[in-house]
């Protein structure tokens, strides 16, 4: 074989390339990251940056810097034509869930220089002004060809690339993947200011009206929001739009009495719903934008193809590795396609009944879907499906090739697939309470044992922790709390969903998974 300059190129230094740098780097992969841009992102829209995501950047040893340059999001208010009709209470109803139980309000500008800066500390940095021009896969890897800075053309061979290069991807084009959708039809505004209202502080605040619809992003500073909304007809198709123009539709829907002082960033763009055909062609990887792109709502964008990365970084590093087989990577899209083309039909129908124009669709919205919604929030069950939803914590990939439940775990209890519940235990009986979370080494599986003794040491070739939980009534109220069977164990993944389960350990059957299923060489 050819010696390889890396072992993973990495297209494309927005948010998804440099989670997938930072994860492989960690692991000991070989990375060369490009971006054709000169720099990191200055001005963004992408801000929202929830639960499943802070767990994420815990593991990577960032969370406390995003908590630092974020704001916390505490619920969601909802508005139509001026009257407030519910809210969801996201840091009681995720309190339980996760120890993040709020979205972060943090742009993905400073997403970008938090990520950046780690994978600094671990000794990488982005190529910047690098553009991907050509591709030429083989049995071996991949010979991609670069445009330098400076115009002239340089070679690289590497094992395998990862497309992260936004919704016009090189590397989606050059693979000859295909990204049918469509733009919607409206135009849209982004707004940063200062301004005061009656808008529920610390929160989320969504306004409908029959014309469309308004959120508002508590941002960090004093009075300091974004504004995302749709572009009043009036002013679409006109140039040199600026923010005073879009005040008077605010004023009548959000509140007369809005003062705005400064506006320091407005721009205005165009959405688009696309999903690739294919995440992948032999070598190659789609993740984030450039395999789909959906609307707005939810704030499920940045944080879907942050998770797209997390996914593929172990199964490729252990592959890169020699410590598992390449048939391990058909798992990536096997379970990244069906959670894309389920987020973007939800927010597409979502969006669609949000911001359709007639006059019927308007008073739908501000009449009879704002009161179904009323009456929803009021629930305390609609409050947690929604917060676990928004949050990404209940995505799982039980239909995976690599999920699998033994039998005999009731259907109440956590599954193969499902992410594993955040769970604070005594390890021993007398011992001090502690956090699974913070304890879980994402770079190795993790066996999970309740409620039964080990025999001898497991650690297949050092790519195995081994945890057991202990009886006792503070246990046993935890592990009821989430349906975990007293005798059972779950075998996690790297990162953090559950790759085998069952009730009394069968370490055959988790040696039968190794090799089977993840195809490993230990």
């Amino acid at each position: 074989m050819t010696e390889m300059d890396a072992d993973v190129l990495v297209v494309g230094a927005g948010p998804t390339g440099l989670m997938l740098a930072n994860q492989l780097v960690r692991r000991g992969v070989r990375v060369q990251i490009i971006d054709r841009h000169a720099g990191p992102s200055l001005q963004t829209r992408a801000l929202g940056v929830q639960a499943r995501t802070l767990e994420i950047y815990a593991k990577l040893g960032i969370a406390d810097r995003a908590l630092q340059l974020g704001k916390r999001g505490t619920g969601a208010t909802l508005w139509a034509q001026g009257r407030k009709i519910g809210r969801l209470p996201l840091s009681e109803r995720g309190l339980d869930n996760t120890p993040y139980p709020y979205i972060l309000i943090l742009g993905q500008d400073d997403n970008e220089k938090i990520m950046g800066e780690n994978l600094g500390k671990l000794g990488a940095s982005v190529e910047w002004n690098t553009e991907l021009v050509g591709l030429n896969q083989d049995a071996d890897g991949v010979t991609a060809t670069l445009k330098l800075a400076n115009g002239t053309a340089q070679s690289l061979r590497v094992a395998w690339v990862a497309g992260c290069d936004g919704a016009r991807s090189a590397v989606r084009e050059l693979s000859g993947i295909t990204f049918p959708g469509a733009p919607y039809e409206h135009v849209f505004f982004v707004a940063d200011v200062e301004m005061t209202g009656h808008m529920a502080a610390e929160e989320v605040n969504v306004y409908l009206w029959r014309e469309g619809f308004h959120l508002l992003f508590p941002m960090r500073g004093l009075n300091h929001w974004r504004i995302v909304g749709i572009l009043p007809e009036a002013l679409r198709g006109k140039e040199g739009v600026t923010f005073d123009a879009v005040i008077p539709s605010l004023r009548k829907e959000a509140g007369a009495e809005l003062d705005f002082r400064n506006c320091s960033w407005f721009s205005t763009y165009r959405i688009h719903h696309r999903s690739a055909s294919r995440f992948r062609d032999r070598r190659c990887f789609l993740l984030g934008d450039a395999a789909h792109i959906h609307s707005p709502v939810g704030a499920q964008g940045m944080n879907t193809g942050l998770q797209d990365a997390y996914n593929l970084a172990w199964k490729l590093a252990l592959v890169v590795k020699g410590k598992a087989g390449e048939a391990l990577l058909g798992s990536y899209e096997a379970e990244r396609i069906p959670v894309a083309r389920r987020l973007l039909n939800t927010t597409d129908r979502a969006f669609k009944l949000i911001v359709a124009d007639n006059w019927l669709a308007g008073l739908f919205r501000t009449k009879i879907l704002a009161r179904l919604a009323a009456f929803a929030l009021s629930r305390k069950s609609v409050q947690e499906f929604a917060f676990r939803t928004v949050s990404q914590i209940a995505i799982n990939y039980r239909k995976s090739p690599i999920s699998k439940s033994l039998p005999g775990l009731p259907d109440t209890a956590p599954q193969a697939g499902d992410r594993f519940p955040w769970l604070r235990y005594r390890l021993k009986a007398d011992g001090p309470l502690e956090d699974l979370y913070q304890k879980r080494d994402d770079t190795k599986f993790n066996l999970i044992v309740i409620g039964q003794l080990l025999e001898k040491p497991l650690d297949f070739g050092g790519l195995l922790n081994v945890y057991g939980i202990a009886s006792g009534p503070l246990n046993a109220k935890e592990l009821a709390r989430w349906h975990l069977p007293q005798t059972s164990f779950y075998l996690l993944r790297p990162d953090g969903h559950v790759g085998l389960c069952g009730t009394r350990l069968d370490v055959a059957a988790i040696k039968r998974y190794f090799s089977a299923n993840l195809h490993f060489t230990v």
